[in-house]
């Protein structure tokens, strides 16, 4: 009986010390010769209403790359499933991206956010990005002229991401999920559109939740960069007046009626004249003051139908509900706040300020 109870405080012991030092007794094969590292996953709609799960195999070794799909009801049912074709164990500790097809985005992507943010083997920080068009049919095109393209992609984001230059959105899996479930926010995802050439950056996709509900680009897309996502843009081309404004900084203040039927948006702009190819003297302070006016006119008008599609929409990627927040006082709902945002009187100010054309160069004509 005595030897019993010694064998099991020893079994006791041995669990005890497993589980206080996170060892489990069953341990994953990480040996790099016996696993194949996903760099990204490429997720679309299928058949019958599966997913249609891709990405190239193998991405390290130094093998002929392929294109590996599987259509499958689970995400991680496709994970399942290249493991059972491929000598290699699929590992999702390098994932880098996650390409969403805009179709599915237009579904709802909740789903698969939530099985990333559960899998601990998964970064917060991999790239999340839309794709118009076959993503996977340029894949397999583009294997024979670039087989690092993944790679060069996810160094394009990474490079854009690090140095907050303003020309694109990027946004990660960590950001999308606090504007998904933060109060008074909606998210919003870079939009890459598959063409002859290439790989471009279209503009961005807002959200209505987990829902993809509108692509903005161009000339809004321009306009959301300077207001929201990096308030900076190294250019911003206006070909209205054929002028490129360089070292865009803007500064907002947002200042909303006490009854919440008027919304005051002042955007306070920095900024220089980097090219200009109009017929005005832009060197006579009255013309450049007159351009000013113009350039501010324009914009006003522009942001406001910006903000005036947000509301028909019913998102706000703008948090300008974050706004009603006071001290002492219990916050609005949610859905109470958008009601109001719909309907509110949305007026758009500009201030811009413009550096003097002062130097050596002045006794040209044009810029």
């Amino acid at each position: 009986m005595r030897l019993h109870k010694r064998v099991c405080k020893r079994l006791i012991l041995l669990f005890m010390t497993f589980w206080l030092s996170g060892c489990a007794p069953f341990t994953e094969n990480n040996l790099i010769e016996e696993i194949s590292p996903v760099t990204f996953l490429s997720i679309s709609k299928g058949d019958k209403g599966k997913l249609k799960v891709s990405t190239i195999m193998p991405p390290l070794s130094k093998e002929n790359k392929f294109v590996m799909t599987q259509e499958v009801n689970l995400l991680k049912e496709g994970v399942q499933k290249y493991n059972l074709n491929s000598y290699q164990e699929i590992k999702s500790g390098q994932m880098r991206m996650l390409v969403i097809s805009d179709e599915l985005g237009k579904d709802g992507i909740m789903s698969i956010i939530n099985v990333l943010l559960t899998d601990p083997d998964i970064s917060p920080r991999i790239y999340l990005v839309i794709a118009k068009g076959n993503f996977d049919e340029y894949l397999e095109s583009q294997l024979d002229k670039d087989e690092n393209f993944d790679y060069s992609f996810y160094r394009m984001l990474k490079h854009y991401e690090k140095k907050n230059q303003g020309e694109l959105t990027v946004v990660n899996l960590h950001e999308f999920k606090n504007f998904l479930y933060t109060p008074y926010s909606d998210p919003f995802l870079p939009v890459f559109k598959i063409e002859e050439d290439g790989v471009n950056y279209e503009g961005t996709a807002l959200f209505q939740d987990d829902k993809l509900v509108e692509t903005i680009s161009s000339l809004d897309d321009r306009i959301f960069q300077l207001i929201n996502n990096d308030h900076y843009l190294v250019v911003l081309p206006i070909q209205k007046f054929e002028i490129v404004l360089g070292h865009v900084r803007s500064k907002i203040i947002v200042d909303i009626d006490s009854s919440y039927s008027t919304m005051t948006y002042t955007v306070n702009i920095d900024t220089r004249i980097e090219e200009y190819r109009g017929e005005k003297q832009l060197f006579d302070p009255k013309q450049l003051e007159n351009m000013k006016k113009d350039i501010e006119t324009h914009l006003e008008k522009q942001t406001h139908e910006l903000v005036k599609k947000m509301q028909e929409l019913k998102v706000d990627p703008l948090q300008l509900g974050i706004q009603t927040k006071k001290p002492f006082s219990k916050p609005m709902e949610e859905k109470k706040w958008i009601e109001m945002f719909e309907k509110m009187d949305i007026k758009i100010k500009y201030n811009i300020n413009i550096d003097p054309l002062t130097d050596a160069n002045s006794k040209r004509q044009n810029l």
